[in-house]
């Protein structure tokens, strides 16, 4: 299976971008700035000089619509294959999401909120968080609850990838909120980040965002469960679609203008309904 994306990135369709390292396995990995070199994995890229001093933003590797076709295909086989490839998924997100991300960034212009969102373009990243202070929130804040999750998990935000593969400078910054709330949304959903978890999130995500990425996880992720998840995922899979469909879009959301909001408020002036009492 992984030497299927490097196959691919190795045929003679591939111009721009040379693999010059195999592919083995991978995992969420800090965001870097693309300076010549990109390395996502195991994966390394090197692209012409040309596509360094015309990238549309920092860390854009420019495609054509048959290398985004090459490297959906073989991402979408990696992901399914091994659902914790968070680079692959990155990938997968970037190169078949074009047409959701549009959609969300007119709902976002069309909210004051989400306005200002796309105006400012905050970050959610460790240097732009004062974590000590959100520790310090009272206990049922957003914030508080938002940290008690990345502590729990042992996660940080630092550890989603950049966009890179994304062909318009504003949608790449839509695809990054996207991916920046993305934990965010594991709290408000209150859902860890095992397979469960990460299953009822996806759901809520594709109902949301609409974006192929999270269909496809919602859809094969599901496979990866035992019968006891299962079971829970039946229980809990309506109220993940319900409040997709019910939630205001999320990414028009100033979540860091919103620590200090209880969680439960927050809850219900996004729209998300009250979770089932029994989860798995």
């Amino acid at each position: 299976m992984a030497l299927l994306l490097k196959g691919l990135l190795q045929s003679p369709a591939w111009r721009g971008l040379r693999l010059i390292a195999p592919l083995s396995t991978g995992a969420r990995m800090p965001a870097s700035h693309f300076t010549g070199e990109y390395e996502d994995g195991d994966i390394k890229f090197t692209a012409a000089h040309d596509d360094v001093t015309d990238g549309l933003y920092p860390g854009h590797i420019p495609t054509t619509l048959l290398q985004k076709a090459l490297l959906s295909a073989g991402s979408a086989v990696m992901s399914l294959y091994d659902p914790y490839r968070h680079d692959m998924i990155a990938v997968l997100g970037e190169t078949t999401g074009s047409q959701a991300l549009k959609n969300l960034r007119d709902r976002m212009s069309q909210d004051p909120e989400g306005a200002q969102i796309l105006q400012e373009r905050p970050r959610i990243r460790i240097s732009t968080l004062d974590i000590e202070r959100l520790r310090e929130l009272p206990e049922g804040t957003f914030g508080r609850e938002y940290v008690r999750f990345l502590d729990v998990n042992k996660v940080t935000p630092d550890t989603r990838m950049p966009v890179k593969f994304v062909d318009d400078e504003e949608l790449a910054y839509v695809a990054q909120r996207y991916r920046e709330v993305h934990d965010l949304m594991h709290t408000l959903l209150g859902m860890p980040t095992n397979m469960l978890g990460e299953v009822i999130v996806k759901w809520f995500e594709a109902v949301q965002t609409g974006l192929p990425m999270c269909i496809l996880g919602a859809v094969f992720g599901p496979l990866r469960l035992n019968t006891k998840r299962m079971k829970a995922l039946i229980e809990l899979l309506p109220w993940a679609v319900q409040s997709g469909r019910n939630a205001h879009c999320t990414l028009s959301f100033y979540y860091e203008k919103r620590w200090e909001q209880s969680l439960q408020t927050l809850r219900e002036e996004i729209g998300i309904l009250p979770p089932p009492s029994t989860k798995g």
